[in-house]
């Protein structure tokens, strides 16, 4: 019942997997030959025969799998089903030909979600006859997930993935990936410097605006971030997909008013207790310019919370990975576009006064 690939080392093996033609990312380049198959007219004796013989070199013995003369997978069935089993039974008596399976083209991110759905330690995976090529464990799945994830969290912070260990990987290679996210960043930022010399007569009228900036804009960024966190991880779990992208937005265009408000009430409540414990004098305007900040934070913070969920569905939408949206991204974006809402509600509270 062993295959030619199951005879190879493991070197031997992922040669041999990349001649078969399996995709990078698929469930192919993750199978191991290494499982207990069954014929159906074999009696419990015998299987347990053939794990004796067999079951060190298999990856697992929880789940045995039964397929015919050709290789076709009929059907999987756990071990405690033989443990319990009389020796004169046979394979057939505990087959109902229910199984759950993979295929071997299959993308691994799908693969994922079925080892979620369906709660198995190990799934077999077929070609598209139905032949049993070999299994994928949870432990295979587990690995995945955690260079998944690793990969996710170095975009997030954004850099490009490693994809070597932090104190292994050469100093300049490191630079070389963090360089190229950090120069862009940099010249979405002078976007920043552009607004605000748009709105420098404004500041020049009212020098006490330019205080407020760096509270305003970060509390977007800092809302725009979150939002990416929360979806980039919940896309990769399966939870949100682009498909449901009206449900993400009225979530958050909620959540986000929710947020700004909040921050609107403290930031207002905040200048009046200064300007009321003398600490600091904000002129005989200070009312207009404390519900000007405390708008300005609602809007800021509901445009970040919808700039951040957003962009990363946008981005997998068109094809491009979600985790590329990462916080700094947003928090940039947010910081331009937030210096427009902020201004142009301190427009509206102090023309005539301030300005």
């Amino acid at each position: 019942m062993r295959t030619q690939v199951e005879r190879l080392g493991p070197e031997q093996r992922r040669v041999a997997l990349e001649l078969m033609g399996f995709p990078h990312d698929s469930v192919g380049r993750l199978m191991t030959p290494d499982y207990i198959a069954l014929r159906e007219d074999w009696s419990t004796e015998q299987v347990f025969d053939y794990i004796r013989q067999h079951g060190a070199s298999a990856e697992t013995v929880t789940m045995l799998y039964v397929v015919d003369e050709k290789g076709i997978l009929l059907d999987d069935i756990h071990i405690r089903e033989f443990l319990v089993a009389p020796r004169t039974g046979h394979v057939r008596d505990f087959m109902d030909r229910r199984f759950v399976c993979l295929r071997a083209q299959q993308n691994q991110d799908d693969a994922l979600a079925d080892f979620r759905r369906h709660q198995r330690v190990a799934l077999p995976v077929t070609d598209a006859n139905g032949v049993l090529l070999g299994i994928v464990t949870l432990d295979d799945i587990v690995a995945l997930r955690e260079r998944e994830d690793t990969k996710e969290i170095q975009k997030l912070g954004g850099s490009e993935a490693l994809d070597e260990p932090y104190l292994q990987i050469p100093l300049l290679k490191m630079v070389q990936k963090r360089a190229g996210w950090l120069v862009v960043l940099f010249l979405g930022e002078m976007f920043t410097a552009t607004a605000m010399g748009f709105f420098e007569g404004e500041i020049e009228k009212a020098v006490v605006l330019a205080l407020f900036v760096p509270l305003v804009i970060s509390s977007g960024g800092n809302a725009g971030s979150q939002a990416t966190s929360l979806i980039i991880r919940a896309m990769s779990l399966g939870e949100v997909s682009v498909s449901r992208w009206w449900q993400v937005m009225r979530r958050e265009l909620l959540a986000g008013l929710a947020l700004g408000v909040i921050l609107g009430i403290v930031g207002t409540i905040r200048i009046a207790v200064w300007q009321g414990l003398h600490l600091r004098d904000y002129g005989p305007h200070w009312v207009p310019l404390a519900l000007a900040v405390g708008f300005a934070l609602v809007g800021i913070v509901l445009w970040g919370s919808l700039a951040g969920s957003m962009l990363p569905l946008i981005l997998k939408k068109v094809g491009f990975d979600p985790a590329t949206s990462s916080a700094p991204f947003v928090a940039t974006l947010v910081d331009v576009t937030g210096l427009v809402i902020y201004f142009t509600v301190a427009y509206a509270f102090l023309h005539g006064t301030l300005l």
